[in-house]
């Protein structure tokens, strides 16, 4: 997609009404344990949804109860145990915005060369309890999929924000942030995690 297509591009407003919407969602919603690497959840691309039903939206508003319990920012269905391509987020910009919603079958844009300037920013995720390591990211991304009812949405992330839609469509790739990290600092992350004891309800891995 060139620069001029994406400019032209019409993004989903997922700022108005923010607070309220997320709060509706979490409220009809009952938050369920966390998965963590090891399980083999996440280390499988997700299935596509095909059926945009009552048991999706119901599934939708559980990912935010189950976000919010464990102070997450962003969160895929299969960080719950359920292997379908749609995640959730409740996640500020580098301006402090705040930005709640959803997105089913997602996929991120790739860049022109002049639009990937790298942030090395630090990352952290659910599944890794504890653990935080530096990974560059593209500092803007454009997250193209579907909401709850079948509709297009085109999700413009900045900052921290477009950090977190990358992340969270790795994880519906199969794959986790540490994944993208040198054997080293990989070490160090699972090490960090080991030490640490998750503020929130995690699946064991048998």
């Amino acid at each position: 997609m060139s620069q001029q297509e994406t400019e032209q591009t019409v993004f989903t407003d997922d700022v108005t009404d923010a607070e309220e919407r997320e709060a509706a969602h979490r409220e009809r919603g009952t938050a369920r344990p966390i998965t963590v690497v090891g399980n083999p959840v996440l280390h499988h691309p997700c299935k596509t949804v095909t059926s945009f039903d009552d048991e999706l939206a119901a599934l939708i508003d559980d990912m935010f109860a189950s976000q919010r319990a464990a102070e997450g920012v962003g969160l895929a269905a299969n960080q719950i145990g359920v292997p379908l391509r749609v995640f959730v987020y409740d996640c500020p910009d580098d301006d402090g915005v705040r930005h709640v919603g959803h997105v089913v079958n997602p996929v991120v844009d790739d860049l022109p060369a002049e639009r990937r300037l790298l942030d090395d920013g630090n990352e952290g995720c659910l599944s890794v309890p504890g653990a935080y390591a530096e990974l560059p990211r593209p500092d803007y991304a454009v997250c193209r999929g579907q909401d709850m009812h079948g509709n297009d949405v085109v999700v413009e992330g900045k900052g921290f924000f477009a950090r977190c839609l990358q992340h969270e469509t790795d994880h519906l790739n199969g794959y986790l942030y540490i994944d993208r990290l040198s054997k080293r600092d990989r070490k160090d992350a699972l090490k960090q995690m080991a030490e640490s004891t998750p503020k929130y309800e995690t699946v064991p891995n048998d």
